[in-house]
């Protein structure tokens, strides 16, 4: 049976660059008997078929149905092995890595002072870069080699080094425990979404407060403050201090602007720096910081200020893109962002391979608003059956939530009514399971549910009550979090002057500017 992206030798195979294969080739190469080996003839087939089948293996090499499974791993290993001679994926940390396996092999050849000369240039360059553990890891073993090659400076060289081991650990420590956190803290915006309620609030801080290391701060190397900055992000995003999370995705993103050759080093924690400060402007409405934020990621790509491998390069376009559609919403230009729309949609479909199904999902609901902003009701409503139906989506619990009020406001908005009560009644299941709903969806739901009940020439006035009822909600710390997934109040505002949604969402952007 076919087994299509799902073999791990298979899908590495694909992945690789014209550039990557053809240095395996010459890796694999370098001795003449390796032409007629097994492991050449399954590269170059399955280099050539477009899915995984070990019938065809067996009729089209020599391999032998037992063979298969040891010359797969044998495969495996020899392209990662040439992958690793590749200057592309070639960095600090794999460099300091390397001296490594060097000072190891002249310690097991008995030469102490020329290993420790290796090690002593390794540590310093793993400390300048902040790669800790690995400067913890060749302190160690220059513990192990002092202990036996004896030197008139031993004892000096005895003390130094401990204290080298101290700092270390308790400097990994407190990275462990920052990152601890602010992973704690992504997995639990991911289950719940934002704190509901003061009860949230409180827990939450408590729970930061308890985990939290003491540090000074000018202690504190790069890789600290980094993990730091994250959980105090984190920390706020969940609370809905928006400004907060401005505040320390900036002193995050400072970071590598202070030492820029992190941003070649470490590109993943840079490009989710530059993200996080982006999705907080778009929070706060900050639009001018936010395009310059946005102009200055799209200068880093296209100048390769970053590394850009399969992993950057699919970070780099989820990103751009995501921050992209936040501007056409800032703007209010939906009609405008439908072209962009329509080529991302082809984009997505390229990286489908490498984004996961939680993210994909988060494009198609932009997608869908900006459908919806532009008053396509039924493609906004397509977009958004694509994440309702899909029950196996692991996704973060507000966006399914506002993904099933959306689509309810959507078929109001498209004349699709016939059978608007049992979408409106499994709405309301669906919120009460997931223990997510709030005022505003409450008072949503029951202005739809009470529409039939409406006379036309009353309809207007339901319209002012019910946004004056939900204006109170605007800037409240729990209730917000509904405007940020689906502009309610400009909708109604719509509604009420008879005006595309987009032009009231325009003409609020022009009063901000003055």
């Amino acid at each position: 049976m076919a087994i299509e992206q799902k073999d791990s030798l298979f899908t590495l195979i694909k992945s690789l660059s014209k550039s990557e294969k053809r240095q395996f080739k010459l890796y694999v190469g370098r001795l003449g008997g390796n032409a007629d080996a097994n492991f050449i003839s399954l590269f170059n087939l399955l280099d050539k078929v477009s899915a995984y089948d070990d019938k065809l293996i067996l009729e089209k090499t020599n391999i032998k149905k037992q063979q298969i499974s040891n010359t797969k791993a044998h495969l495996y290993r020899q392209i990662l092995v040439s992958l690793r001679f590749n200057p592309v994926h070639q960095n600090i940390r794999t460099q300091i890595r390397e001296q490594f396996d060097f000072a190891t092999i002249l310690y097991n050849k008995g030469l102490y002072k020329q290993s420790l000369k290796i090690l002593d240039k390794a540590k310093d360059v793993a400390i300048n870069n902040g790669e800790n553990n690995l400067a913890y890891e060749i302190v160690e073993f220059e513990k192990i080699i002092e202990s036996q090659y004896i030197t008139r400076s031993m004892s000096n060289r005895a003390d130094e080094l401990t204290i080298q081991a101290k700092e270390l650990s308790l400097r990994n420590i407190r990275i462990s425990k920052l990152s601890n956190l602010s992973l704690q803290l992504y997995s639990l915006m991911l289950r719940t979404g934002y704190a509901k309620d003061n009860i949230d609030s409180k827990a939450l801080t408590e729970y930061f407060k308890k985990r939290i290391p003491k540090y000074e701060l000018s202690e504190l190397g790069f890789t600290e403050k980094l993990f730091l900055y994250k959980a105090y992000l984190w920390h706020s995003l969940i609370k809905q201090d928006f400004v907060s999370s401005f505040k320390y995705a900036q002193k995050w993103v400072d970071l590598f602007d202070e030492k820029p050759e992190m941003k070649k080093q470490n590109p993943v924690f840079y490009l989710k720096g530059v993200n996080y400060l982006a999705e907080a402007l778009y929070l706060i409405k900050y639009r001018k910081k936010f395009k310059k934020v946005l102009e200055n990621l799209d200068f880093d790509i296209k100048n390769n200020v970053i590394v850009l491998n399969e992993n950057t390069k699919t970070l780099a376009f989820l990103y751009y893109n995501q921050n992209m559609l936040s501007l056409y919403f800032l703007e209010g230009n939906f009609t405008n962002g439908l072209d962009f729309v329509k080529n991302l949609v082809e984009e997505i479909k390229k990286y489908e391979g490498h984004i996961d199904a939680h993210h994909i999902m988060v494009f198609y609901y932009r997608i869908a608003c900006m459908y919806f902003g532009a008053g396509d009701n039924k493609t906004c409503i397509f977009y958004l059956e694509k994440i309702i139906q899909n029950k196996d989506l692991k996704m973060r619990e507000d966006l399914l939530c506002f993904s099933r009020v959306l689509n309810l406001v959507a078929h109001y908005e498209a004349g699709i009514d016939y059978n608007i009560d049992k979408l409106i009644v499994s709405t309301y299941k669906f919120l009460l399971k997931m223990n997510d709903l709030h005022e505003v969806q409450k008072k949503m739901i029951e202005f739809l549910k009470n529409l039939s009940n409406i006379y036309p020439q009353d309809l207007k006035k339901e319209f002012i009550k019910l946004h004056a009822e939900l204006k109170k909600y605007e800037n409240h710390p729990f209730e917000r979090r509904a405007f940020l997934y689906l502009d309610v109040l400009s909708w109604l505002e719509s509604k009420i002057k008879n005006e595309p949604v987009e032009l009231i969402i325009q003409q609020k952007e022009k009063k901000l500017l003055k």
